[in-house]
């Protein structure tokens, strides 16, 4: 074993430990044991939570990738603060070993720059991350240091591109899973495309549903059928449009929830979501599910008149409910549930 952590070069798990804690050094000895496969576990974002095996040439061919797009060396720094537990932690790990980079390491907070001022040329962050960072000027200034962002884990809301976008940061967001190890395709924020473009040699198809079928050669030649409903722009980009899961068929219209949360993300200052109900009529009526204390009649009656503006009819959802805290994963993805646990 040999990794620079935190500025001091680690040779032993015993190093490691002491350099950066316990998590990154049992990821460590997880990598550095004799078996083929890494242990790690998904979200539980669409469902329980599940323990994968995955395969360390398959996490070694995907680091390699990120660091020839991103241009990351033996010269580079990169920030680990995410956790280790999950696979976007384990591969900014995986990335410096193939780069032979320095890593720096910091508890897996909201804010994870409060800690640390030093510059960066990669780092990895959710979205909720990014949006406590930005709301401090201090933390502000110093994402302004890292070269290379990308974040993902969670959707990155208009509101939180915009901010990104006036930023002299190279930030991108991600398409990926746990299954796929890591991201497959990037998206550049404040960029004028809303496609995805294929890593290396990855390539996509539709399925029967129109939901994005991944082709990895890099991964030992894996296939990937996705739950997620995408529009192909060739064999290489996409547009994703939802979760084939979310889709709501509402009088015979199929609506997607993740869009018009989109239209509606400069409308409403909370969290919220869009789901469905059972309707007699209908089959399913839009609902949206509105985080903290219900509001006023008169506040409700602006928020539908201002709906009018940036959805369809068949997009206005029939009913608004109010949860005081939303369910959410590891990342900051909400839970789209309206079911107590």
């Amino acid at each position: 074993m040999d990794i620079r952590l935190n500025h001091i070069r680690c040779r032993t798990l015993a190093e490691a430990e002491t350099a950066a804690g316990g998590e990154v050094a049992a990821f460590l000895r997880e990598w550095f044991s004799p078996g083929d496969t890494v242990s790690a576990r998904t979200s539980g974002s669409t469902g329980a939570p599940q323990q994968l095996d995955l395969r360390k040439s398959d996490m070694r061919a995907s680091a390699r990738l990120t660091n020839s797009f991103f241009g990351i060396t033996a010269g580079s720094t990169l920030l680990l603060c995410l956790s280790p537990g999950y696979i976007a932690g384990k591969m900014m790990i995986v990335r410096a070993l193939e780069a032979g980079a320095g890593l720096v390491t910091v508890a897996p907070t909201s804010s994870p720059l409060a800690s640390v001022g030093e510059p960066f040329d990669f780092a990895a962050m959710v979205p909720l991350q990014v949006q406590q960072t930005l709301d401090d000027p201090e933390t502000a200034a110093r994402l302004c240091r890292i070269t290379s962002l990308i974040v993902g884990g969670a959707a990155v809301s208009p509101a939180l591109e915009s901010r990104l976008a006036a930023l002299p940061v190279q930030a991108y967001a991600t398409y990926g899973m746990t299954e796929t190890v890591s991201h497959i395709a990037l998206r550049r924020i404040g960029g004028t495309e809303r496609e995805y473009t294929a890593l290396g040699g990855v390539r996509f198809t539709l399925d029967g549903r129109g939901c994005l079928v991944i082709d990895a050669p890099h991964l030992s030649g894996r296939r990937w059928v996705t739950n997620d409903m995408v529009r192909l722009a060739g064999a290489t980009r996409f547009e994703w449009l939802g979760r084939y899961d979310n889709v709501i068929n509402s009088g015979g219209v199929k609506l997607f929830p993740e869009r018009i949360e989109e239209a509606l993300s400069s409308l409403i200052p909370a969290r919220f979501f869009v789901t469905s109900r059972p309707d007699e009529r209908l089959g399913e009526r839009l609902v949206l599910v509105i985080e903290g204390e219900t509001w006023s009649v008169e506040r409700l009656s602006a928020l539908r008149s201002r709906m009018e503006a940036v959805l369809s009819r068949y997009e206005r959802p029939r009913e608004m409910l109010f949860l005081p805290r939303f369910r959410e994963t590891w990342s900051g993805k909400v839970i789209r549930s309206i079911d107590p646990e």
